[in-house]
């Protein structure tokens, strides 16, 4: 017999447990090799634990364990033949299993008499058009039955509803939602965070959107879409106010030459916070196809924690959800994050006349330990700045050009 023992391996630095969040297979099953035996969770992201052989595996840990990395997790029997046709050695035991037959019930008569607080057909279709529950009502039929009469002159209470679930559910949360908990306490408990507001008129966007959408995607095969403007003026911002692209480190403030823009988005497991890599040297394209790939994988589990590490700003958007205005709280250790929302049309002021627009509301999350209030401010201004004049300062008065057309 030749026993593989499958350890934990190294999701990446610095984590040194995960979580065994579902098994994938039973124990006994026979797996193949490189088969996804289990999701396991990281305080950053959910990964696949492949088989590293085939052969009939046997289980050494529960689902919802802390495992340590490098501690084993199951046991693969490599000498193990396949079972015919690939069952599992579970499924093949049961199938071989005798089976018993339930003797037949006997016919039930129906009853002659009542339990008290039945209702007849019609009293209940009443009851249940009113929703009332007929154990609040008192019959006064034969045995305590409830009539038409009682049902029609029955009044719903005016107390503690009856006769509904009020049930609840406890579950352990996962590692990764506990990480992302921890963070958030810890974003508010250790930094000087504070918001500022400002809105923006997205007509001249959704003008390039309307005019090179359809051009853009033939040839790209990813959509223009509003994350890409918003990411070329976050990283033009950043130049022109490096204090906010930077963080505390003890008592030094580290500054960067780079954009590395966090992006958070929405997966199976929570929020995750993918990170685009030199956005500031990207095109529109370039934005696009890489915040789509890194969705894609976030959205099927297969992001890695490399992916979401190292980011130097943060871009969320809770317009996708409906969101109309947020305080968005900063990913630390970065300092600063923008907060995306709905786009309304919205009746504003333009030179003394009244017209209708698109327009989002903004909101810069920062922390004001190393980011004044003139940072702050004119941060979200150039933001808006670049949003209400694309053309010109995000591409160069020629989109075709900066759209690779």
């Amino acid at each position: 017999m030749s026993i593989l023992e499958m350890k934990v391996p190294s999701p990446g630095e610095s984590i040194t447990e995960v979580e065994i969040a579902t098994w994938l297979v039973k124990d006994g099953d026979y797996v193949e090799k490189d088969q996804a035996i289990a999701e396991v969770d990281s305080d950053k992201a959910t990964l696949e634990l492949p088989a590293e052989e085939s052969g009939i595996i046997t289980l050494k840990a529960e689902e919802g364990d802390a495992v340590a990395v490098g501690q084993v997790v199951c046991l693969i029997d490599m000498s193990a033949a396949k079972p015919a046709g690939g069952a599992s050695t579970e499924a093949k035991l049961a199938a071989e299993a005798p089976k018993v037959e339930a003797p037949k019930a006997e016919p039930v008569k129906a009853a002659t008499t009542y339990a008290t607080g039945s209702a007849s057909p019609a009293a209940k279709k009443i009851l249940d058009e009113k929703n009332i529950s007929a154990a609040t009502v008192t019959g006064t039929g034969k045995d305590g039955r409830i009539t038409k009469d009682d049902a029609v002159n029955a009044k719903a209470s005016m107390g503690t509803p009856t006769g509904v679930s009020r049930g609840e559910e406890r579950k352990k949360m996962s590692m990764l939602r506990r990480k992302v908990a921890e963070r958030l306490v810890e974003a508010k408990n250790t930094t000087a965070m504070l918001t500022t507001f400002n809105e923006v008129n997205l007509t001249n966007v959704n003008k390039l959107r309307s005019e090179f959408k359809d051009a853009f995607k033939a040839k790209h095969g990813v959509g223009l879409g509003f994350m890409s403007f918003f990411t070329k003026a976050v990283t033009r911002a950043l130049e022109l106010y490096p204090d906010v692209n930077s963080m505390i480190d003890g008592q030094e403030q580290i500054k960067y030459d780079f954009a590395d823009i966090s992006i958070a988005v929405s997966g199976p497991k929570g929020l995750m916070v993918p990170v685009v890599r030199n956005a500031e040297l990207l095109s529109f394209r370039g934005v696009e196809a890489e915040i789509k790939r890194l969705a894609i994988r976030a959205r099927d589990g297969q992001i890695t924690v490399d992916e979401m590490t190292g980011g130097t700003f943060t871009i969320t958007n809770g317009g996708v959800f409906g969101s109309m205005l947020s305080t968005p709280i900063i990913n630390p250790p970065q300092s600063a994050i923008l907060g995306m929302h709905n786009i309304i049309e919205r009746p504003i002021a333009v030179e003394g006349r009244v017209e209708i627009h698109p327009m989002m509301y903004l909101a810069l999350s920062y922390d004001h330990r190393i980011i004044d209030g003139r940072e702050s401010v004119g941060f979200l201004v150039a933001i808006k700045e670049a949003l209400e004049n694309p053309a010109e300062l995000l591409l160069d008065n020629n989109p075709k050009k900066a759209f690779e057309l």
